[in-house]
């Protein structure tokens, strides 16, 4: 479980493929100190497991799951990526409860100061499926990143970014158009289902009254 709170941007080393299986290696100086093989680590929201550490890197196989359903299909050497070890059994909840199982991308669509200020305004568009777990100062992470919606407007949601996070995150790089990583709060998924199933339990109980049971 991670918490969505950055700890390191790391830069892709390389994109691997043999033998049909793809891996990837992130260059970074910091969370490697920590890290053991069999370790997960989230990548820019993703959660994936260390299988190759040295003093500065890391490597992590991508399954074709993974790379059709995150925006890793348009990473290249070069590219930053944000970072984040598991929350630790006796550590803060600073962000909000993050699995590192992306749901689905959205569209980077920019990064702006908003005026007379020094923070920013990130505004994202999200697949259509996702606008209803998506609510007004809820929670989305976003490239790994818990973030609190600010605004929405149809399937555009905007999130105001402070310059700490802009500074410690990959956003300053991403381009419009860039595909990013979003998971949706699961608490949304849970209570849809429970929903769901109250609802359903109604009307069979209504209709085994109706018809006499």
């Amino acid at each position: 479980m991670f918490t969505g709170i950055i700890e390191e941007v790391g830069k892709v080393n390389r994109v691997a493929r043999e033998n049909g299986q793809r891996r990837l290696t992130v260059s970074a100086s910091h969370l490697t100190k920590e890290l053991k093989r069999g370790d997960s680590i989230a990548v820019s929201g993703v959660c994936l497991t260390a299988v190759e550490i040295t003093p500065k890197s890391f490597s992590a196989d991508l399954a074709e799951e993974t790379w059709k359903r995150t925006s890793f299909s348009r990473i290249k050497p070069g590219a930053l990526l944000n970072l984040e070890l598991p929350m630790r059994a006796d550590g803060r909840l600073g962000g909000h409860i993050v699995q590192g199982h992306v749901d689905a991308t959205g569209k980077f669509l920019a990064l702006v100061k908003i005026p007379d200020g020094e923070d920013y305004w990130l505004r994202i568009e999200i697949p259509s499926e996702l606008s209803r777990y998506v609510i007004l100062k809820g929670s989305l992470a976003i490239e790994g990143i818990s973030l609190t919606i600010a605004k929405i407007e149809a399937n555009q949601v905007t999130a105001a970014i402070i310059p700490h996070t802009a500074t410690m995150t990959n956003l300053k790089s991403l381009k419009p158009g860039d595909p990013v990583n979003l998971e949706v709060d699961m608490i949304a998924k849970y209570v849809e289902k429970m929903m769901s199933r109250e609802s359903h339990s109604s009307i069979t109980l209504e209709r085994l009254v109706r018809e006499g049971f």
